[in-house]
């Protein structure tokens, strides 16, 4: 073994191996040891996890305080899969194995660390803190953990130190402790531990346990970035696209922001999706947008589920497919997005095709109404006026919009609107002005409309011609056809206020340019008959029939009376 070590050393790996080969053999741990080394690094001879795996539980198994502890950390990040005990030596199953990670061995990881621990080792001490930190819950002791990192940490373990900062953080820590913790993740940092450089660098930046500078926490995320901290990554991105204490550099910044989602953070993939699909330092590219979109959906991202379900809802970077739209709207709501369940919920209460959520809708909206969501009371109350998910229940819809409505103004809308028609509940014009008040205040046009038509007819409280006006030009402003319509029979004569047929007509025009179908049949009038001054028989014609279209039967007798008069 000696001599192997001595060619190895001077780089001679192909002539030391059959010399450590032989010494490994005779059950000499720490041949058996630098075997698996050999193996795992591919020193000298093909790299295999399997191989190597064999290699280090016989080295373990006699004793190698290395081997345990290497043996249990490839266990715990699922790099290794340990050949049975009673094996004999490498199965079929071992020597065709992939060499991809898979599920942490948390059980064998368990065995070794103990046995590295009881060694006196203090990686070991951390390593057995770890497993009993993360592993299964039947596995767990956190107060055995803290106990064992306190050691490994004052035995100047840095994975101790790291795993001790991160214990006493979780025990509501007062500035002393915070202090402490600092001081151990700097002696973490000092051994050039990723993660304890991005941890330092997070509590410098807020100035917890230490002294606050945030130039120097964004020095810290370029260091662990460059050592592979995926979260460290990020926030090195998020500071150079943003010139946040160093020179702005937007193409370094996405750079190492999709080289954190690339290596699987879910969080930089959506961060590099809104990169692309907002105004900001990187032109749009809805396509990029969506891609990025994707994969940290994919993840479980719920925010960039409901990005992407946005996307395909507009057709931007997409191709536009409702149906598509709502299957990534139903990811995010199903991982708790209350935003993406407001989405989805609009798709079902239109009618979109494709989209059968009504049941499901109805539940989310029902548990969100009873923790006190006004929102979702709204919404529910919509569900229950329109027997969407449920049979429909007026009465209920009424109670539900009337909760909504101290703070939800379309429910402010919609209820007042039911007690002015009497629908599951009594009728009561007072109240439902009271109420389409609040909405109208609120800048509603559709509650202005409702409300302008009961101040113009005095239904509910007195008549108020200009407070109608005012009303109908607020939601006229706004494009609102009915307002445009209805402002422009005010104007028109016969309601007590001053004639204004130019004005008028300018008013119709609006709301039939909107498909208002009354504004058509009013603005073919004006124009057959020249109300306004202006006569024109052809356009005449041509609102008329648009008005014949939506069902307006008066305009057939309007379109008789200009063909007669073509005639004559």
């Amino acid at each position: 073994m000696r001599r192997a070590i001595r060619l190895s050393e001077s780089g001679k790996a192909a002539e030391a191996l059959p010399l450590l080969t032989r010494a490994a053999k005779a059950g000499i741990a720490d041949a058996e040891y630098r075997m698996a080394r050999a193996y795992l690094e591919g020193h000298g001879v093909p790299a295999s996890r399997a191989e190597g795996a064999r290699w280090l539980q016989r080295a373990a198994t006699h004793g190698s305080i290395d081997a345990q502890n290497m043996l249990a950390a490839l266990c715990v990040n699922g790099l290794v899969k340990v050949p049975s005990a009673t094996s004999g030596g490498l199965s079929a199953e071992g020597l065709f194995a992939a060499d991809a990670p898979t599920a942490p061995d948390f059980e064998a990881a368990l065995k070794w660390s103990r046995a590295a621990a009881s060694a006196g080792s203090p990686a070991g001490e951390a390593l057995l803190a770890y497993v009993l930190t993360n592993g299964p819950e039947t596995m767990r002791d956190l107060e055995e953990a803290h106990r064992l990192y306190e050691r490994s940490a004052a035995a100047g373990c840095p994975e101790g130190c790291l795993g001790y900062a991160l214990s006493l953080a979780k025990r509501s820590p007062d500035q002393e402790t915070k202090r402490r913790i600092v001081s151990e993740l700097r002696r973490a940092a000092d051994a050039e531990i990723p993660t304890a450089i991005y941890l330092l660098g997070v509590l410098t930046e807020r100035g917890d346990g230490a002294v606050k500078d945030p130039e120097l926490a964004v020095e810290l995320y370029r260091q662990a970035a460059e050592r592979g901290q995926r979260a460290a990554q990020v926030q090195w991105g998020l500071a150079l696209m943003d010139g946040r204490h160093v020179p702005q550099d937007a193409a370094a910044g996405e750079y190492w922001l999709r080289r954190a989602a690339l290596a699987g953070d879910s969080n930089a993939a959506a961060v590099v999706g809104d990169l692309y699909a907002r105004s900001g330092p990187l032109p749009p590219n809805y396509a990029e947008a969506a891609s990025w979109y994707r994969v940290a959906a994919q993840a479980g991202h719920a925010g960039a589920a409901r990005a992407l379900g946005s996307l395909y809802l507009t057709g931007a970077g997409v191709a536009q497919d409702e149906a598509e739209a709502a299957r990534w709207l139903r990811t995010a709501a199903e991982r708790g997005d209350q935003a993406s369940q407001v989405d989805l919920a609009n798709l079902v209460l239109r009618g979109t095709d494709n989209v059968d959520d009504s049941g499901r809708v109805a539940e989310w909206f029902k548990e969100a109404a009873g923790s006190g969501d006004l929102v979702a009371a709204f919404n529910l109350g919509v569900c229950l006026a329109r027997g969407v998910g449920m049979e429909r229940d007026e009465a209920q819809a009424a109670d539900w919009l009337r909760r909504a409505a101290e703070g939800v103004v379309d429910a402010q809308y919609m209820y007042g609107r039911m007690l002015a028609e009497g629908r599951g509940v009594e009728r009561d014009l007072g109240a439902a002005r009271a109420w389409l008040a609040k909405a109208a205040e609120a800048g509603m046009p559709d509650a202005q409309v409702a409300l302008g038509e009961m101040v113009l007819n005095g239904r509910g409280g007195g008549i108020d011609l200009k407070g109608a006006l005012d009303l109908f030009g607020k939601a006229a402003s706004k494009g609102h056809s009915g307002a445009l319509f209805a402002l422009g029979a005010l104007l028109g004569g016969g309601h007590g206020l001053p004639m204004h047929r130019e004005s008028a007509q300018r008013c119709y025009r609006a709301a039939a340019e909107r498909g208002h179908a009354q504004a058509q049949l009013m603005l073919g009038r004006y124009l057959a008959r020249g109300a306004a001054g202006e006569r024109n028989p052809a356009e005449a014609r041509i609102w008329l029939e648009r008005a014949v279209a939506q069902g307006v039967e008066e305009a057939k007798a309007d379109l008789a009376e200009l063909a007669l008069a073509a005639e004559a």
